[in-house]
């Protein structure tokens, strides 16, 4: 049996606007009706596979648990303190394992945010690799190159072995001139971040090459807590580890990396020209996602979240348009996307951070208006859930039900508010929201007051543990 170890982490700035720090690409649904991470796991149906073991970080890990909840299928979530690269990440999951399943434990470790449109293909290269990892072989995927690319790492395939090869070697992101001349070899592949070993193999391979990493690991791993969907592990010592990919920390170092190539329409969807590749296109080359129209444009994609989106006479332009920002770029300098989410960040601007849509464990909230001394929320509470008991110190607010019922809880009262109907919250006073019903509540929250920042929340009591012991 296989067990999927999928990391999750990851900003995927390139993809801004869409993708945003606390709500990055591999939660959207970019390729198709599911988000990326549900279809790098649903991808495996017809796989042997047990329940998947997801490493994720703290700021994304409601949306973890809920986006596995929509599939039925929870398993795993193992958070991470701060990211330390995917060496320490994959330590985490197969230590893990060992402790619950073995060290013979079959480990596939795949990437949140890959789109593979050949699943057939894809089955079939795992099938390949089960015999090679069961016989102590650490198993990456190498992609069968469709040209010349520069932005991925390559390797050479050295020695045969059956539809396999030994890895002769991992290389660097190449020039142009050399990316040619590997392709024209028929010897080297794109490295795809995919791997395939047992838990206990790769963690003697790390222990003999990486050792200060496996030390922190298990370290950290000493100490484990439960928390709701969640593994925690002890943070103190997690930050002791060195940042280290498994490249560099095993796999260019081990003696038993085995290559096999998969020619299954992989890409790692890392800007929007790569999305533009994987979608399918009109007869002029064009990609359309949401209410848009197209005139006399080619090799064109548009993506409209809210609004129309017209566009005439473009040729090779990317048209992203969200709730707050709208990006138009040439398809050959979309790279440098990142270069204004790193302009927003300095800048202070919270269109780096989040969306107008910020999702919370309970729902989600959209910022409709603010100004010096108040804002408008339309918030979503999920049937069942429940925001935290809290207070505030700067700020008044004003609920006004527009579909639902409303359990509130306004300083030692607790009622019923109904469509059409509100309530308000003074400044100080200690208060609850639930949703009690079985259907979606949505309500407007006008907010007053000096200042009205997330931070100014004093919560006693919530569910989803976040109050500060």
């Amino acid at each position: 049996m296989i067990y999927p170890v999928i990391m999750a982490g990851g900003s995927g700035s390139r993809l801004w606007p869409l993708s945003r720090k606390l709500y990055p690409k591999q939660f959207l649904p970019l390729h198709g009706d599911s988000t990326m991470l549900q279809e790098t796991i649903t991808r495996l149906n017809g796989v042997q596979a047990k329940s998947p073991v997801v490493i994720s970080n703290e700021e994304h890990r409601f949306i973890v648990a809920e986006q596995l909840h929509q599939l039925g299928d929870l398993g795993t979530i193992i958070l991470e303190p701060d990211g330390r690269n995917t060496a320490p990440a994959v330590a985490l999951a197969a230590l893990t394992l060992k402790h619950t399943e073995g060290d013979d434990a079959l480990m596939l470790v795949l990437a949140a945010d890959h789109v593979i449109q050949d699943q057939s293909a894809f089955h079939r290269a795992i099938e390949q690799a089960v015999p090679l990892a069961k016989a102590g072989e650490l198993v990456t995927f190498g992609i069968v190159p469709t040209g010349p690319e520069t932005g991925y790492g390559y390797i050479r395939s050295g020695d045969a072995m059956g539809e396999a090869f030994k890895v002769g070697e991992f290389v660097e992101k190449p020039d142009l001139e050399t990316a040619q001349s590997y392709v024209d070899s028929g010897k080297y592949y794109w490295n795809s971040g995919m791997f395939m070993f047992t838990a206990g193999q790769y963690l003697s391979e790390l222990k003999k090459h990486q050792p200060d990493i496996l030390a922190a690991c298990e370290a950290s791993m000493a100490d484990v807590s439960h928390d709701l969907d969640f593994v925690r592990v002890d943070k103190d010592e997690f930050l002791k580890c060195p940042d280290d990919s498994i490249d560099y920390a095993v796999m260019e170092k081990t003696e038993r990396a085995v290559v096999i190539p998969l020619d299954a329409g992989w890409n790692d969807v890392g800007s929007w020209s790569a999305l533009w590749e994987v979608n399918e296109k009109d007869q002029h080359g064009n990609v359309t996602r949401g209410d848009v129209m197209v005139h006399e444009s080619n090799n064109t994609y548009v993506n409209s979240e809210e609004k129309l989106v017209a566009v005439v006479g473009l040729d090779n332009i990317i048209v992203v348009e969200t709730k707050d920002a709208v990006l138009v770029a040439d398809q050959n300098r979309v790279q440098d996307v990142k270069s204004i989410v790193n302009e927003l960040k300095s800048q202070g601007r919270s269109e780096y951070l989040h969306h107008r849509y910020v999702y919370r464990p309970w729902g989600k909230y959209d910022s409709i208006d603010n100004g010096s001394r108040h804002q408008v929320k339309r918030i979503t509470v999920k049937p069942g859930a429940k925001l935290s008991v809290q207070m505030h110190h700067h700020r008044a607010e004003h609920w006004i039900v527009v579909s639902g019922t409303a359990k509130v809880t306004n300083g030692d009262k607790t009622f019923l508010v109904t469509e059409n109907e509100s309530t308000y919250i003074p400044v100080g006073v200690v208060h609850a929201l639930e949703n009690p019903g079985k259907v979606p509540l949505e309500l407007i929250e006008v907010q007053s007051g000096s200042y009205l920042g997330e931070d100014d929340i004093v919560r006693f009591e919530d569910r989803y543990g976040r109050v500060e012991s």
